[in-house]
């Protein structure tokens, strides 16, 4: 299985552990402690080893070079004790070198014998004397090219020792090399001796550090992920408990406390979080007490005042219909308490459905209806108002036929209250700037849109305007005469259908409701066919105009 991120496809393990890479502090800490930790181990080791290294070579040097010097200086003693006519060169050469071989053989150095210096004759090419098996590229050149000068003082320094065995294989393994000059009496010619002391020992000793560091390194990388890991441990339990209970707390669950171990910092946390919670559900309590005594005031005082209003209701029709008879003043009277009586009846209406919502008595009675025509009751309903505003309202014709199954009152309620409230806030008499009804349908859902140019919003009131008895300027009269609930009735009605409700708008440009319904009752809602934004939005967010409508926004969307 393979998880696609953006254009990258990350396997089904892979995503896992950057999941928990991401959710996990204990196993950052302890992973970031083991890198810094391996990397100081490694930068200390590498200079204990180099350290070390240097100080048995060091030792190796001196040991050999004062070897030699001794060798060379006995050697040079036995050669001035004869003389020039006691041997032939070839002779007295034999007795100078065989015996050192001899003792290089028996104490595991080799020895070659270079020379005569001086007649530009290579080792190679003038037929060295050497230990049986010791190749001459042992010896490096630049040694070689340090004697060529008579005198020249003892020299040293490191080269590879490589070696033919008796079966024909190749010996190879790191070494020192040292030369020295001595005089030959028989011929007064000089000659280089070179000793090759194998560095074996010292190699075996720096593999035997290398592996105990190691070693140690390795050990002590799991001492330090066991103390990290048991540390963040002991902070990270209280902490995801606490994660744990603060979710329960969330879910609901106000009863849910931490267990208080101890008097230590985390113990107080615990305490404290336990008073928090304890604090928070006593006020969430209270609060849930005084919101149902405000529900249960709203519903009672809405069905004690249907009695009362029903009588002064009978009273003013009898006065209405005889305002004729009366005299101007007692005739606006009587109409001025007519109007007024229909303004309280529509609130007590809307109070009684705001107090069903809130006790969760609302019912959706949902059947295929043709949002067009609900659309065009609406306008209908609404054309007496706009045409004492002197504003135009339009219904665009859909490509489609827009249907969805939903509550056909509730509905035409919510497009009755954005028609009205459109009339309400748009610039009267200017037939330039219409409001505009707009719909449409996909496979999944249906959405109407309502375009107003009038005031339009400022910034933050698009999420406000659905709050109950809100209004953006308190000093504006209502030419529809809302009651102010108007649109948090239709943003219920609209999440009773489990739909959207949403407010765009600009001051000066005007505003635009949006209205999204699933085409199946029940069906959750992913998208809109229609954008927030209006396109005609000169200075229309591109955020907003293609704003992305999997998550709604709070206080706008359910």
């Amino acid at each position: 299985m393979v998880v696609r991120v953006g254009r990258i496809a990350l396997p089904t393990g892979i995503r896992r552990a950057l999941t928990f890479w991401r959710r996990s502090i204990q196993a950052r800490v302890v992973v970031s402690t083991l890198l810094l930790s391996a990397i100081v181990i490694s930068a200390v080791g590498w200079l204990l080893l180099q350290q070390t290294r240097d100080g048995l070579l060091r030792h190796r040097v001196d040991i050999v070079v004062g070897e030699v010097e001794a060798e060379v200086s006995e050697t040079r003693d036995h050669l001035s004790a004869a003389t020039g006519t006691e041997a032939n060169a070839s002779e007295q050469r034999a007795e100078l070198i065989d015996p050192i071989i001899e003792a290089g053989e028996s104490r595991g150095y080799g020895v070659v014998l270079g020379g005569p210096e001086g007649d530009q004759v290579t080792l190679t090419d003038g037929g060295a004397q050497r230990t049986s098996g010791l190749e001459l590229q042992s010896i490096p050149a630049s040694l070689e090219r340090h004697f060529e000068r008579v005198p020249s003082s003892t020299a040293w320094t490191y080269t590879e020792i490589v070696r033919t065995l008796p079966d024909g294989s190749v010996e190879r393994e790191p070494g020192i090399v040292v030369g020295s000059q001595v005089r030959l009496p028989a011929d007064g010619q000089t000659y280089t001796i070179y000793f090759l002391f194998p560095l074996t020992e010292e190699h075996e000793t720096l593999g035997l550090v290398t592996r105990a560091l190691l070693t140690a390194a390795g050990l002590l990388l799991v001492l330090v992920a066991g103390l990290t890991w048991l540390v963040t441990r002991q902070v990270v339990t209280p902490v995801r408990m606490a994660r744990r209970v603060a979710e329960r707390l969330a879910a609901g669950r106000l009863q849910e406390r931490l267990l208080v171990t101890g008097e230590d910092d985390l113990a107080r946390l615990a305490s404290s979080f336990n008073q928090m919670a304890s604090n928070l559900q006593r006020q969430i309590r209270q609060l849930e007490e005084l919101s149902s005594v405000q529900r249960r005031f709203v519903s009672d005082v809405s069905h004690e005042l249907r009695t009362p209003l029903t009588t002064v209701r009978m009273a003013g029709d009898v006065l209405h219909d005889a305002r004729r008879d009366f005299d101007p003043a007692t005739a606006r009277a009587a109409e001025l308490l007519q109007a007024e009586l229909d303004r309280f009846e529509t609130l007590l209406v809307d109070l009684l459905e705001i107090s069903r919502f809130d006790a969760g008595a609302a019912v959706l009675d949902a059947e295929d209806i043709n949002l067009l025509d609900v659309a065009h009751r609406v306008v209908d309903f609404a054309r007496p108002l706009a045409d004492q505003r002197g504003v135009l309202v339009v219904v665009e014709q859909p490509d489609r036929p827009v249907r969805a199954e939903a509550d056909a009152r509730r509905v035409e309620r919510i497009l009755r209250n954005l028609v009205t409230n459109a009339i309400d806030h748009a610039f009267p008499d200017d037939p330039d700037r219409p409001i505009v009804v707009r719909m449409a349908a996909d496979d999944h859902a249906a959405a109407v849109t309502v375009r107003d140019r009038g005031v339009g919003l400022a910034p933050g009131e698009s999420a406000m305007v659905f709050n109950r008895f809100w209004r953006s300027d308190p000093a504006r009269a209502r030419s529809s005469g809302g009651t102010g609930l108007g649109l948090a009735i239709s943003l219920e009605d609209a999440h009773l259908h489990g739909g959207w409700l949403q407010a765009w708008g600009r001051p000066g440009e005007g505003a635009q409701f949006r209205l999204t319904l699933p085409r199946r009752a029940g069906t959750p809602l992913r998208h809109s066919p229609l954008p927030l934004a209006p396109v005609d939005g000169a200075r229309a967010d591109l955020a907003e105009a293609t704003e992305p409508e999997v998550l709604p926004s709070e206080g706008i969307l359910p």
